[in-house]
């Protein structure tokens, strides 16, 4: 057992599937950290792409064909990756659980790995197989060989032996050396590629390759290698007699499975073929011996392919990491499909693509049956006619002028596609392979499956399943793509192949990643990146998971371990993001010392600040559930405070006008009345509306307003990505609306039925049905997974809508996941909800109570005077701000710096104001009153900054309460330490000022003036002001407050003169309520209406 009680896994060879198990194993235990893995290979080389050795004769650098660069291996965390190269093995010690290698070392392990792969074959039996210009077509080292020699064969033949995958493609690499004067491929049967083509294709294929120069030989065995006296090739002997002249010989017969380690280690290997034999788990016959890739032969079988290796690396590092938490994975019928372009030629074989040939190997149940049905011909008729036909039909298509050929088989009812091949045009390959693997019948006739294949434009892949198939050498689906492009893993195609592996196998599904990746940013817009912002490279949920396992609670904390710039102040987005996630996390107060600076607009005060810098107190009302004598102590505080009040959409009373000095005894009067404000802001739980269930409603079934009041109570101030709302109906009539909810119930004769990711707003979305007659015990447990997976996973700003939306498979895989615990982190998520529920404090009262919160709530850091800000009007008999102007003001305000007078240094505020502001996220601001003119102070990482407090856009005096951020870090001259001068974000429309220059960094129109600030050593902060009056003149409050007529006429004035609006109806003199209406006016305006006789209708 390893150090600290890991697990130590030796991997015995680094080729393509060796570093699939050991990527796919390093990324699956990432969290738990069980294993430590050793990975020793033979070759000198980090592990490289097999599959694309040609390419390696046009830029001759190894390191390009690798896999993932040198950086990886080195960069693993936690030391859980060694490797080991140009190291071979030469035995396994079962009984001691070690392997010895050839230079004496030995290495324990706990469980062992075979992927040693395969050799390819030499025909030793084959005279002058040992001559010089003799070389196999398999390794890095094999081609540098081939080079090499090449290189002083100029003008002489090239021989190729053997037409399938590797002998095309040793013929192209020859041919690209461009140093003999032809090549020639030797194919001993009467086609190429005869292993995926019949003969029809084959022979296409061949036709097309000769037009490229290479000369095929075909019904060709080589009989004997002609050799000088120097042992050097100068021909080739063919079995019938004929001979060639050449000088270079690539045999690309095939492959065997390296399986000489195993043997002599008392492994058990398949006799015939070759291969260590594993079972559907693939365990070998040694215990903790696991054997993958080319050199493991499963029910008999080997596999050449690149993708049935890797499907074992994945079956079994799951099972090594997940199979406590789920079902093992068994390893089942390996999909063969390959898609190749060889020489030029697009070339695809699918399913079992010699069906119609050999017989069908695997039949869906319904077919098989009818196959059964037709009865078996007795031994004599087949002696005498032969055997039937195989149970199966095939559809060909063949072009010769544009050299396209395609063969589908099919059941014999045609229901069901069970393979094919392709010549030419391979583009319906992808979504032809899924019809074979899940053997789905087919909607369509299978005529339109060739005939309807070819359409006009690009393919992006948009028709195909989220689950399909495009890389086949890695088993990437659609949706794999999609998925790193859409969290912002991935930014470039290059990342889209470094990341899923996508594309560095042969590289034939380039084109449809291309066009998946390219549609999928098309799709999304400008939101090209995932990430967070500019100051991450991680996405919200990314950043959840980083704060969580490493406990950071802090903003340096989060930047020194995830942030581009570890010593960045963020910007206003992530700000508040981390600020949430805290809360989800850790439950500080939002207002506490080292959070308050990351919270946004409404947080920063505990209310929804308005138009004017006012805010608004919405106490909370579970379920809309009140008591006569806390209306009336929401009553007497709106009177005392003349604040203006609405009934809510979820059931509650908004009290708005608020002014900041005001909130600290609003909110004592609502808790010394048993109640607290509520969230009418956060990104946290809203409401919980309800109807009244069977408290009062004669067709209620379901006790509404309890279950409200207790889903309200347990989930309120639990921050979340984005605001939450909740909704319980007592019955199917709905009254709640809660299928138009994050989350909402309605009640059921056996419980509630549980609707998850709706939401009214700017796009409405009904919610879906996630759990259906649930007992009332077991709702919480169920919202409490529902709830905690939604925080721990949604992006930044993500509604449960469109989150669940976002999910592979939607609602069905949240099923599987809260219901089915399909990830095994239900008791996870729970634990969490509980241990926030616990921690549950009222952040009002607590702000009343805590000096140093309570410090805050003042209009002016240096007076306790007030100014008002906007005018007020009173509309519908309640008092509220006026109208916001259409214009803003074009003053160039950043330009006052050089228009003023005269300046002085005149002190404004004590300097012990601001301690300890430079540890703090956002520093420490101070609104400042110098006669009619409001100013902001800010101190930031020992830095002072000084501007007007009103921010132009809407003429809002608010600047001191916004996020402080940074561009990141840029080489500037003006700036030693390559940072940017930090920017004052706005807290209304997040317009962003820097706050040195006073210019607007997201919109050019608008600027701010700035003021030089210093503090001395008499323990006061100076800035340096021009006079009191020319200050006032350009940035007095009572000049740019807005004043009621400058928005212009009202609203709704024409909709008042049309309708004759006076406000509030009374009963009209004259009205009788007990008499009937005539009607005869709007009869007489109706059409046709008139003439003689009166209104001149028919009835």
């Amino acid at each position: 057992m390893a150090v600290g009680g890991r697990k130590r896994v030796v991997v015995v060879g680094l080729g393509m599937v060796g570093i699939s198990f050991i990527e796919k194993l390093l990324k699956l235990d990432a969290r738990a950290r069980e294993y430590d893995i050793t990975v020793i290979g033979d070759e000198p080389h980090l592990a490289y792409n097999r599959v694309g050795l040609t390419s390696f004769f046009e830029h001759r650098k190894v390191e390009n064909l690798y896999l993932n660069p040198r950086e990886w291996y080195e960069g693993v965390a936690d030391s859980a990756l060694g490797y080991h190269l140009n190291t071979k093995v030469t035995d396994i010690h079962p009984a001691e659980k070690k392997v010895s290698c050839a230079d004496g070392r030995e290495v324990s392990y706990d469980i062992l790995v075979l992927a040693t792969g395969s050799d390819a074959v030499l025909p030793r039996h084959t005279p002058g197989h040992d001559a010089n210009g003799v070389f196999v077509y398999r390794t890095v080292e094999d081609l540098i060989n081939l080079i090499a020699f090449s290189a002083g064969q100029k003008d002489t033949i090239g021989a190729v032996v053997g037409g399938g995958l590797l002998g095309l493609e040793a013929a192209k690499a020859m041919m690209d050396l461009e140093c003999f004067s032809k090549v020639a491929v030797i194919e001993r049967n009467r086609w190429v590629l005869s292993r995926q083509l019949d003969a029809d294709a084959g022979g296409m294929v061949v036709e097309q390759v000769r037009s490229l120069g290479v000369d095929v030989l075909l019904g060709k065995r080589v009989g004997k290698i002609d050799v000088t006296e120097e042992n050097s090739v100068k021909g080739v002997h063919f079995e019938d007699g004929e001979y060639m002249p050449c000088s270079t010989v690539c045999f690309a017969i095939g492959v065997r499975p390296r399986d000489e380690l195993a043997r002599r280690a008392g492994v058990k290997c398949a006799d015939r073929g070759g291969g260590i034999v594993v079972d559907d788990s693939l365990r070998t016959s040694e215990p903790d011996i696991y054997a993958i890739g080319e050199c493991a032969s499963w029910q008999g079988q080997t596999f050449g392919l690149i993708a049935p290796g890797v499907e074992m690396a994945d079956v079994l590092t799951f099972n090594l990491t997940q199979a406590s938490l789920h079902q093992p994975r068994l390893y089942k019928r390996p999909d063969l499909s390959t898609k190749l372009k060889l020489l030029g030629v697009e070339v695809a074989s699918f399913g079992d693509f010699f069906a119609d040939r050999d017989g069908p190997k695997y039949l869906p149940a319904r077919a098989k049956k009818m196959a059964n049905g037709s009865g078996k011909p007795s031994a004599v008729k087949a002696l005498t006619s032969g055997l039937p036909p195989a149970p199966v039909k095939a559809l060909t298509y063949k072009d010769p002028f544009t050299n396209v050929y395609k063969k589908y088989i099919f059941t014999m009812d045609g229901k069901y596609l069970l393979g094919g091949m392709m010549i030419g045009d391979t583009k319906d390959y992808v979504k032809l392979v899924p019809l074979v693997k899940n053997q789905k019948e087919l909607d369509v006739p299978p005529s339109e499956l060739i005939l309807g294949a070819k359409k006009e434009g690009g393919d992006d892949g948009d028709d195909l399943d989220d689950d399909t198939q495009i890389c086949s050498c890695h088993n990437v689906t659609k949706k794999d793509v999609q998925t790193v492009v859409k969290d912002g893993t991935c930014k470039s195609l290059g990342e889209v192949k470094s990341c899923t592996k996508a594309g560095t196998g042969c590289g034939g599904c380039m084109p449809l990643v291309t066009s998946i990746f390219n549609k999928t940013m098309k799709d999304m817009g400008n939101e090209v990146k995932n990430n967070l912002c500019p100051h991450f490279q991680f996405s919200r949920a990314d950043l959840y998971n980083i704060i969580m396992v490493k406990r950071l609670k802090t903003l340096p904390e989060v930047m020194k371990e995830a942030g581009v710039d570890p010593n960045s102040l963020g910007c206003e987005v992530c700000k508040p993001c981390l600020g949430s996630i805290f809360a989800s996390l850790w439950n500080r107060h939002v207002m506490d010392r080292t959070t308050h600076g990351l919270q946004d607009t409404n947080d920063r005060f505990l209310g929804n600040i308005q138009r004017n810098g006012t805010y608004s107190v919405i106490p909370r009302v579970a379920a809309g559930e009140i008591t006569p004598e806390r209306l009336v102590v929401i009553g007497e505080v709106a009177k005392q405070y003349n604040l203006y009040t609405k009934i809510t959409g979820g059931q509650r009373i908004d009290m708005f006008g608020a002014k900041k000095q005001d909130l600290l005894d609003i909110w004592k009067k609502l808790v010394d009345a048993g109640m607290e404000s509520g969230h009418a802001y956060a990104k946290s739980l809203r409401t919980v509306k309800s109807c009244v269930g069977t408290t009062w409603c004669r067709y209620g079934i379901g006790d509404s307003v309890g279950m409200a009041v207790r889903l309200e109570e347990r989930y309120k101030s639990i921050r979340a990505p984005h605001k939450i709302k909740g909704g319980v109906s007592g019955c199917v009539r709905e009254c709640a609306e809660a299928q138009n909810k994050d989350f909402g119930l309605i009640a059921s004769e056996k419980g509630f039925n549980i609707f998850v990711g709706g939401n009214g707003g700017a796009k409405p979305r009904h919610s879906e049905l996630l759990a259906k007659d649930v007992a009332p015990t077991e709702v919480i447990p169920i919202l409490d997974r529902y709830l905690m997976f939604y925080i721990r996973t949604a992006d930044k700003l993500q509604r449960t809508a469109r989150w669940v939306e976002s999910l592979p498979g939607g609602v069905a895989y949240l099923r599987d996941v809260i219901l089915n615990d399909k990830l095994g982190i239900n008791a996870s998520l729970e634990a969490q909800m509980q241990e926030l529920v616990d921690s549950y404090f009222d952040e009002w009262a607590e702000a009343i109570n805590t000096p140093s919160i309570a410090a805050k709530f003042r209009q002016f850091a240096n007076t306790t005077d007030t100014l008002e800000t906007m005018e007020l009007e009173v509309d519908r008999g309640q008092t509220r701000p006026v109208m916001w102007t259409s214009s803003a003001p074009a003053d160039d305000f950043k330009g006052l710096r050089n228009r003023w007078s005269s300046t002085t240094w005149q002190p404004i505020l004590e300097a012990s104001y601001f301690s300890g502001a430079d540890n703090l996220p956002n520093g420490i601001s101070a609104p400042i009153k110098r006669g009619d003119t409001q100013l902001s102070v800010w101190r930031i990482r020992g830095r002072y900054f000084a501007t007007q407090q009103m921010c132009p856009h809407k003429r809002a005096f608010i600047l001191s309460d916004g996020l402080v951020g940074e561009d990141p870090p840029l080489s500037c001259d003006s700036n030693p330490n390559g940072r940017s001068t930090p920017w004052i974000s706005c807290p209304n429309h997040k317009r962003n000022f820097d706050l040195s220059t006073g210019e607007c960094k997201n919109d050019e129109a608008f600027s701010i003036a700035t003021f030089e600030v210093e503090e001395r050593d008499d323990g006061l902060v100076y800035a340096k002001l021009p006079p009191v009056e020319e200050l006032d003149a350009e940035l007095g409050t009572s000049r740019w407050m807005v004043k009621k007529g400058e928005a212009g006429p009202g609203a709704f004035d024409e909709l008042d003169r049309k309708i004759g609006f006076k406000g509030q109806r009374a009963k009209k003199p004259g009205v009788r309520p007990h008499t009937e209406l005539g009607m005869r006016k709007a009869v007489e305006k109706m059409p046709g209406a008139g003439g003689c006789g009166g209104v001149g209708m028919e009835w």
